[in-house]
C-alpha cells in the first residue's frame, strides 16, 4: 500500500497548492479559472480528508505496537485494545480510498444535452422517443435537476421525430452518460387492431454541456446563416429569418435551430450545441492520437449501438452491455431509473478498479 499512500501525499500537495491559488487576488479577478480551482478543489477534498484519518490511524497504530514491547501488562493490554480497533479500521478505510482513486471522467460533473429520435417503427418510434423524454424528465425531478427543451420536432400521432434538451444539475453526466444509443421497445402499438407486438427503435445521443474553461472555439471557424423556419411552429414561422444554421468548418460539424421564438434565441441554441459537438468531437480525436483504448467504458457510446430493450408484455427492461435484467418496466417508465443507473455505475467501477493501479 506505499504506492497509494505515495498517491495521497502528491493529491495532499496538490490541494494545498490550490487552496494558495484560491488566496491569490489575480485568480479572485478570473472568473472561469476561480471556477475551475474550486472545482479541483472540491474533487480533492474526500481523499485528501481520507489520506489525514489514514494518517491519524497509521499514527496511533504505531504508538500500539511500540507499547506492545512495554514490559508492563496492563500498558500491553491497552496496546492490543487499540490495534483490535483500529487495524480493521485501517483496512476498511485503504479499501475506501482505493475507490477514491479511481481516475474520474472530468466530464462527470458537468450538465449536458440529450438529443432523441424515433428510430425503426414509424409512428411508433417517435411516439417511444416521447415516452423517453417522459422517463428522463420524471427521474430528473427525483434528482433536482432542470430541464429545458432546446428544440423539439413534435410528431403528428404522438411523441417526438426529435427533441434536444439540456439538463442540469449535480452530476448529471456522470448518470446519464450511459444513455446514448439505441432503445428498443416490443410492445403493441394503440394503432395495431389484431393485437400483435412491434419492434420499434429511438435512439438517444448524450453529449457533456462544454464550459467556457473546456473548449475555445474561434469565430472564423465558424459559418452562420440565418434562413426562414420550416414545419409547424408558432406564427413567426416561415415570415422572418429566424432560423440560425451554424457549421464548425474545422470539424463540419452543423446544426440548425428554428425552435426559439426569435433569431437571437435561436442563435444561442445553436452555439450550446455546437460547442458540446465540437468539444466531444475534439475529445474523440485526442484518444484516438493517443492510442487510447477505453476498455474502463461500457458500451462505445454510438448512437448506432442497440443498449437496451424495453419489454411491455413481460414488464421487463434489459441491459444489453452489463447483462441487467429488471421486470419493473412500469416503474421505470416512471422515471424510477436508479436500478439501471445504478447498474451502470457499479460495473464502471468495478471495470476500473480492475484496471487501477493503487
Amino acid at each position: 500500500m506505499d504506492a497509494v499512500r505515495t498517491k495521497l501525499s502528491e493529491i495532499e500537495s496538490q490541494y494545498e497548492e490550490i487552496n494558495k491559488k484560491l488566496l491569490d487576488d489575480e485568480v479572485l479577478k478570473d472568473p472561469k479559472l476561480l471556477t475551475r480551482l474550486s472545482k479541483e478543489q472540491a474533487r480533492l477534498r474526500q481523499p485528501v480528508d481520507a489520506y489525514l484519518k489514514l494518517k491519524e490511524l497509521d499514527d496511533r497504530i504505531s504508538q500500539a505496537e511500540e507499547m506492545l514491547r512495554d514490559n508492563d501488562e496492563e500498558m500491553k493490554e491497552m496496546a492490543k485494545a487499540e490495534l483490535e480497533e483500529c487495524e480493521p479500521e485501517r483496512e476498511s478505510l485503504l479499501e475506501h480510498i482505493q475507490h477514491l482513486l479511481i481516475p474520474r471522467d472530468p466530464d462527470d460533473d458537468h450538465d449536458v444535452i440529450m438529443e432523441i429520435r424515433g428510430g425503426a417503427g414509424g409512428d411508433e418510434g417517435n411516439i417511444f422517443a416521447g415516452d423517453l423524454f417522459r422517463m428522463y424528465s420524471k427521474y430528473a425531478e427525483t434528482k433536482g435537476w432542470k430541464i429545458q427543451v432546446m428544440e423539439a420536432s413534435p410528431s403528428e400521432a404522438g411523441g417526438f421525430s426529435q427533441i434536444i434538451y439540456s439538463v442540469k444539475g449535480e452530476d448529471v453526466y456522470k448518470e446519464l452518460k450511459y444513455e446514448s444509443g439505441v432503445h428498443r421497445v416490443q410492445r403493441v402499438p394503440k394503432t395495431e387492431a389484431q393485437g400483435r407486438i412491434h419492434t420499434s427503435t429511438a435512439t438517444v445521443l448524450c453529449q457533456p454541456e462544454a464550459e467556457d474553461s473546456d473548449i475555445e472555439i474561434d469565430p472564423k471557424d465558424l459559418t452562420i446563416e440565418t434562413h426562414r423556419a420550416s414545419g409547424a411552429g408558432g406564427q413567426h414561422i416561415n415570415k422572418t429569418d429566424s432560423a440560425v444554421r451554424i457549421v464548425h468548418v474545422p470539424t463540419g460539424i452543423t446544426v440548425n435551430c428554428q425552435e426559439g421564438r426569435s433569431q437571437i434565441e435561436n442563435r444561442e441554441t445553436a452555439m450550446r450545441l455546437i460547442r458540446a459537438r465540437v468539444y466531444e468531437e475534439y475529445k474523440r480525436r485526442k484518444e484516438e492520437e493517443e492510442g487510447k483504448i477505453r476498455r474502463a467504458k461500457i458500451g462505445t457510446g454510438d448512437r448506432s449501438e442497440k443498449i437496451r430493450t424495453y419489454n411491455y408484455p413481460q414488464n421487463r427492461v434489459t441491459d444489453h452491455r452489463i447483462g441487467l435484467t429488471i421486470t419493473q418496466l412500469d416503474r421505470i417508465m416512471e422515471g424510477r431509473l436508479e436500478g439501471v443507473i445504478e447498474g451502470l455505475l457499479a460495473e464502471e467501477e468495478k471495470r476500473k478498479l480492475a484496471e487501477a493501479d493503487v
